[in-house]
């Protein structure tokens, strides 16, 4: 808990019993609430290793994307009376550490959403991201602030803490199971004016950490192109989209089970 303020970690997981442990070890848990893992039919022992770890845990009956996992995510976050859910990947590519400075900007409301940035400074490609991921991240980034009308220093991080509010007022149901749910989410705070704020994140990039490969991350680009175009098309009052509207936030619970309380 921070200024009064419940914390819930959540971790959208897949396969990642080898990186597991040590992400539930660093976390700050004199200020973590409670930690929800969320696992998207792993065929390893990630879901056992987190219920025996203590973490809160649920298991989709079949692999539905990482979209989706973030959805069961976020609706089993607020049940429990979340004020603050962060988003930490368990493949400990992003610090744990860091979970206390994304949630001080919240809680002591300065920001609504807190990102967690690798470009900030400059460690990310000394922490091992691919140069290729490192350019289309700067250029889609510069066409996002463009076509959005804002400023991040990238709209692509896993790491990501958002305030109750939030997550209650976005149209999450509306967005792609995929991975560009995270692009998605970006375009959703800012078309409903939320304050967003950045922290430095140093990254780390190795076999066990999880990473799309290249033809997913193509996939994602156009879809993060095609986000980007939808949202200046409702803008300009030309285009009509669910993602942008205010129904559809709804999160259905007929997927997934609850492995431990």
């Amino acid at each position: 808990m921070l200024n009064g303020r419940k914390i819930v970690v959540v971790m959208p997981a897949f396969n990642a019993a080898k990186t597991l442990e040590q992400t539930y070890r660093d976390l700050p848990r004199d200020f973590v609430d409670e930690v929800i893992l969320v696992d998207d039919a792993s065929v390893d022992h990630t879901a056992l290793l987190a219920s025996e770890l203590g973490m809160v845990t649920f298991v989709h009956r079949k692999n539905l994307g990482y979209g989706r996992n973030q959805k069961t995510c976020y609706r089993e976050a607020l049940s429990r009376g979340a004020d603050i859910v962060v988003m930490l990947h368990p493949d400990y590519q992003y610090s744990p550490h860091l979970i206390v400075s994304l949630a001080g900007m919240i809680a002591y409301g300065e920001y609504d959403v807190a990102l967690g940035s690798r470009i900030l400074g400059v460690g990310a490609l000394q922490g091992g991201m691919p140069v290729y991921k490192y350019i289309a991240n700067r250029v889609l980034t510069l066409f996002q602030n463009l076509a959005l009308n804002h400023k991040l220093s990238e709209y692509h991080t896993g790491y990501r803490a958002f305030s109750r509010r939030v997550l209650e007022t976005l149209p999450l149901e509306a967005n792609s199971d995929d991975f560009v749910f995270d692009n998605e989410v970006l375009a959703q705070i800012i078309f409903f004016g939320f304050r967003i704020g950045e922290v430095s994140c140093p990254t780390r990039y190795f076999a066990e950490a999880s990473s799309i490969n290249f033809s997913r991350s193509v996939k994602y680009g156009f879809g993060v192109l095609a986000t980007s175009i939808k949202f200046r098309l409702q803008k300009m009052h030309l285009g009509n989209f669910r993602i942008f509207q205010g129904e559809g936030n709804r999160l259905f619970q007929d997927y997934y089970e609850l492995v431990n309380k």
